[in-house]
């Protein structure tokens, strides 16, 4: 008698899903309860069981997408698959590691060996009031190695930041979701087996490897069986099965190319960054205003003091620095770009939180400069390079992003000569950085050659005049220019 397996309901408005990745092999016996498929829709991801034991059958390969309702697989009871997953241990191919020598994942796991084996859930953790999903960004490991307590088993981003979410204990990994998979909070990603046996041998030092082999689209039918003992995510790869022709449609992490284009799923951060710049432009009322200063009195004295500085404090006297006081002298004589639109009221901030925008390989995010009225230089200084290290390893947190009533943006890093920056809703302000570049000006009477910079000011015109826009911008300036009064705060 065949049992079979059909795509469940997954909510009104969802009509078909996704077979994202097959637990189990065609042809493998199961028992009631295992894992057997991942499906996923534009909403969610779902597991789906095995509600008797026997031999599956799958009718529908991973990657395409189905009506719900669909039959996907069977499950031929009381039948015994003779698959790959059962040639005894002696057949499969080993890898060997050097004499004398054991990976530190199998000998933690090894060490669990007597222990009767029980099963630890991977699950993905909180990450803040306002997250309800996340996606699994990397798998470090590989489905069916053995891990160590404390060993970073996957990355996860949000739309705001990455975590690294590590074994609990030590055991191997069997993963149920594979990355590029958008999942929500709590949802179980993984499980570690705690006393099991590993199936993939760890090499240190190696990359992990994908969790199963790329996926080709099939002249055959959509409903074409896979053929018996095919890799499954569970069972080890066969690195023949990994190597496409270049003509080849292929996806993989959420990406397919035919060669000449590539299409990929935005992350969820750049969504988050899509959606807030689409709204600003169509929520505020954004003007630019423009000025420039001249940055040879701050060249100057950064040159003057940079060894003591670097010898007292532990970091080098940056230009942030410099425009993070200066933009708080401004935003005291100008309050409303310390201010925020809320409905019919306007919030005025009593503080001074300075946001720094920090570019990073999976998009900007804007750390926040904490009661920067009352740090010094150096105390900035180190904020900076603290958080620019965070986001260099992906461990910026929410709570380094959150609040802010101002931000600077250094467009000036990446060689931009001007630019129009676009406020970090909710602000009211943004002030644009921009290269410094030795230009003609008049000094005194005289054309002398100066290291000039273009400052841009962006702000919601709401809230905030062009009389107060110009008057922030000329503070700013003078305080650049005179860096010896700003560092008095004069």
């Amino acid at each position: 008698m065949a049992y079979e397996v059909k795509i469940p309901p997954a909510g009104e408005s969802i009509a078909t899903a996704s077979v994202a990745q097959w637990h189990k092999a065609d042809g493998e016996q199961v028992k009631k309860g295992d894992v057997l498929l991942t499906v996923e829709t534009d909403k969610v991801s779902t597991e789906l069981e095995a509600e008797v034991s026997g031999t599956l059958k799958i009718l529908v390969p991973e990657g395409e997408e189905v009506d719900i309702g669909t039959l996907v697989a069977e499950i031929e009871e009381g039948e015994v698959a003779e698959t790959a997953a059962e040639v005894p241990k002696a057949e499969e191919p080993k890898a060997e590691a050097p004499k004398g020598e054991a990976p530190k994942a199998e000998a933690a796991a090894a060490s669990e060996g007597a222990a009767e084996e029980r099963v630890v859930k991977v699950k993905v953790p909180p990450a803040g009031e306002s997250i309800n999903s996340a996606t699994i960004a990397t798998w470090h490991k590989r489905d069916g190695e053995a891990v160590a307590k404390g060993e970073v088993l996957v990355t996860l981003d949000t739309d705001k930041v990455s975590t690294e979410l590590e074994a609990d204990e030590s055991g191997v990994l069997h993963i149920l979701t594979p990355e590029g998979a958008e999942v929500e909070i709590g949802a179980i990603i993984g499980e570690l087996t705690v006393g099991g046996v590993a199936k993939v041998a760890a090499t240190p030092g190696a990359a992990p490897a994908a969790k199963a082999p790329a996926k080709v689209k099939a002249a055959a039918p959509a409903a074409a069986p896979v053929a018996a003992g095919a890799t499954s995510a569970a069972a080890p790869l066969r690195p023949d099965l990994s190597v496409l022709p270049a003509t080849a449609v292929r996806e993989e992490k959420g990406e397919e190319s035919d060669g000449r284009t590539t299409r990929k799923k935005m992350s969820m951060l750049r969504r988050k960054i899509a959606t807030q710049l689409v709204n600003v432009q169509q929520t505020a009322a954004i003007l630019t205003t423009f000025n420039e200063a001249d940055m040879a009195a701050v060249m100057k004295l950064r040159k003057a003091v940079q060894e003591d500085f670097v010898a007292k404090h532990g970091v080098k006297l940056g230009f942030m620095s410099f425009f993070v006081k200066a933009v708080v002298q401004g935003l005291k004589e100008v309050q409303n770009l310390n201010a925020r639109v809320d409905g019919n009221d306007i919030v005025q901030n009593h503080f001074f939180d300075v946001g720094v925008a920090v570019g990073t390989e999976k998009g900007l995010v804007v750390p926040v400069i904490r009661d920067a009225d009352q740090k010094g230089f150096a105390e900035i200084e180190q904020d900076i390079l603290a958080y620019a290290l965070k986001a260099r390893d992906g461990k910026i947190q929410l709570e380094d992003l959150r609040g802010g009533g101002f931000t600077i943006s250094n467009g000036g890093v990446y060689g931009s000569l001007l630019s129009t920056p676009i406020l970090n809703p909710p602000q009211s302000g943004i002030l644009g950085m921009h290269t410094i570049q030795q230009r003609p000006v008049a000094v005194d009477g005289k054309v002398e050659i100066r290291p000039m910079m273009y400052l841009a000011l962006s702000y919601d015109h709401r809230i905030v005049d062009g009389k107060e826009a110009v008057t922030f911008l000329i503070k700013v300036k003078d305080a650049i220019e005179n860096p010896e009064r700003l560092m008095l705060e004069i």
